[in-house]
């Protein structure tokens, strides 16, 4: 049976010389990186290796980058001290962020009574600038949470604009970067970011290891308490091979970017162009215009189709989504596409596409001839 894996938003398959790279880790630096004998000083060496090398592709200084666990508690990290250590009294965000971002948002406002302001979304999935632009014009202490690139439907946030505003009215802001790290170039010398999440299992690094990139002179105080690791800000033994792992993923990212990004975004438009010929009526949530790797795809078909699509596509060894795997168990619409689409579009089945460069055109043929069988 064809094996095609079109999921790539929602993990990645670990590239060869990251494994090779985290087993010569666990094999020769085992030591406790804050042991201070020659085994805890290798280790250390490969932890503080790893995060040069991490910060010289974001162009960014070393004390700046703390290795957490995932993505979710990097941003839960930084969403909590905002609020606790920086005294942020409100945030600004969207219904259309990942739950890692929502969730603590909400908990926040209910255990300390900040204001929270959701941003208006457009029909094309982008979020309001203009209504962001008058929020921002008042004195109270504000923090912009807004993710880079949507993980359902890969429409793109204007960081840079987001940033100069951010800038000229005095408030942080934190973007996730989850989806956008290893695929997009990110040079945090020219970007007015505060904070910045990743998660390396999204760039072909291992689960189970994230890093956050705190701005030099911020405010920031642990989450996890119990041991000066991570400069005092993240206790618990680190993960000394998975850090190597993700720093290795994130070299090997950078890379091969353009090429990379030539052979995804030509895969890219080559499924749009069958399904449009396939489905003359098929619509894209966010438009054409979202991020290369990822393709928001809403089918005209039955409504009964929408609960057994993705079962009947994987017996046929097609692996896709409807949206975040986070909420892959939940019979609810998402919560990005309710923002945008009406109910009728709702109602219909939409897929999430999500390409790497070892996509085919075969596969998609594939792919395109399994829907048109439905």
């Amino acid at each position: 049976m064809n094996k095609i894996y079109l999921d790539n938003a929602s993990t990645t398959a670990i590239h060869p010389e990251v494994i090779q790279e985290m087993t010569r880790v666990m094999k020769s630096e085992y030591g406790n990186p804050s042991s201070s004998h020659s085994f805890g000083r290798g280790a250390k060496a490969v932890l503080e290796s790893a995060r040069k090398r991490i910060a010289k592709q974001l162009n960014c200084s070393a004390q700046e980058i703390i290795f957490t666990s995932s993505g979710t508690e990097a941003n839960n990290w930084i969403l909590h001290n905002a609020v606790k250590k920086i005294g942020i009294k409100r945030i600004i965000t969207s219904k259309m962020e990942h739950h890692a971002v929502v969730y603590p948002i909400l908990a926040l406002q209910m255990e300390f009574g900040i204001e929270v302001e959701f941003l208006k979304v457009l029909p094309n999935g982008q979020v309001d600038y203009l209504q962001l632009t008058a929020l921002l014009d008042n004195h109270t202490p504000t923090l912009v949470s807004l993710m880079h690139v949507n993980n359902e439907t890969g429409v793109v946030l204007d960081i840079e604009r987001v940033g100069e505003l951010c800038k000229l009215h005095k408030a942080y802001f934190h973007s996730d970067t989850v989806q956008s790290m290893g695929k997009t170039e990110l040079d945090l010398q020219q970007l007015n970011i505060d904070f910045l999440v990743a998660s390396g299992h999204k760039f072909h690094g291992p689960k189970g290891v994230g890093f956050a990139f705190i701005k030099k002179n911020t405010p920031i105080a642990a989450l996890l308490v119990g041991g000066e690791q991570e400069k005092g800000l993240r206790a618990g033994t680190e993960a000394v091979h998975q850090i190597a792992g993700i720093a290795k993923a994130l070299e090997l990212a950078n890379e091969g970017l353009e090429s990379q990004r030539d052979t995804i975004f030509e895969l890219k438009k080559y499924t749009i162009e069958k399904l449009t010929a396939q489905f003359p009526s098929v619509k894209f949530n966010g438009g054409l215009e979202t991020f290369y790797t990822i393709l928001n795809v809403q089918l005209p078909l039955a409504e009964d189709k929408k609960s057994i699509i993705l079962f009947e596509l994987d017996m046929k060894g097609v692996a896709v989504s409807r949206g975040s795997a986070c909420q892959s168990g939940s019979i609810k619409p998402s919560h990005v596409l309710v923002e945008f689409l009406s109910e009728p579009e709702l109602k219909k089945p939409s897929l999430r596409l999500s390409f790497n460069q070892h996509n085919t055109k075969e596969e998609i043929d594939y792919f395109v001839s399994c829907l048109a069988a439905m």
